[in-house]
């Protein structure tokens, strides 16, 4: 059994990645459902800022890699490969290397084409400028908190950085390469 964990800048293709790997028979667990479900219980409006805080409130609360605990050890009772989407804060990504069975792929693209791909989602969180946009990924990028979302030390502690500029075809192409990499 495998756990491969995606992380990656703002509409990068994290859930292209993880579209591909469903398709070679991987269970899926998302951060971003996690953090939803509490986002709902605390009747509060779904959008990045709710994720943001939410998430950074449950690391607070637990520890900094609480949430991908909790998804790792429901990736674990499945006992199938499993993907885990996606990873956000550095203690999330040391949590997953002391259990042995885990890869990290970083997916990123260029600022513009990934804003492209947000507005054609039109996902509740996604419904932005492109200042916006700008101003959340430099948000989530670092952080001294440790609590906090830091995904340029998370990208730099990749086994695998993916550019998805190019076309699905071509990221299916990487990620295949990736796969049979793993599997050896």
């Amino acid at each position: 059994m495998i756990i491969i964990g995606i992380t990656g800048t703002l509409g990068a293709g994290k859930g292209t990645i993880v579209e591909i790997l469903k398709e070679k028979g991987f269970a899926h667990f998302s951060a971003r459902d996690f953090i939803i479900e509490r986002i709902k219980e605390e009747h509060l409006e779904i959008n990045r800022d709710s994720l943001t805080t939410i998430g950074n409130l449950l690391r607070q609360e637990h520890s900094p890699s609480y949430i991908i605990e909790s998804l790792y050890n429901k990736a674990k009772a499945s006992g199938k490969n499993s993907v885990i989407e996606s990873i956000r804060n550095p203690m999330e990504v040391e949590f997953l290397r002391q259990k042995g069975d885990f890869v990290l792929i970083a997916v990123d693209a260029h600022m513009e084409k990934r804003y492209e791909r947000i507005v054609k989602r039109q996902s509740l969180t996604d419904n932005v400028s492109f200042e916006t946009f700008k101003q959340n990924e430099e948000r989530e990028m670092q952080s001294k908190d440790k609590n906090s979302q830091n995904l340029r030390v998370c990208i730099e502690k990749a086994d695998f950085l993916v550019d998805n500029s190019g076309t699905i075809e071509e990221l299916k192409d990487k990620i295949e390469d990736i796969w049979q990499k793993i599997k050896k």
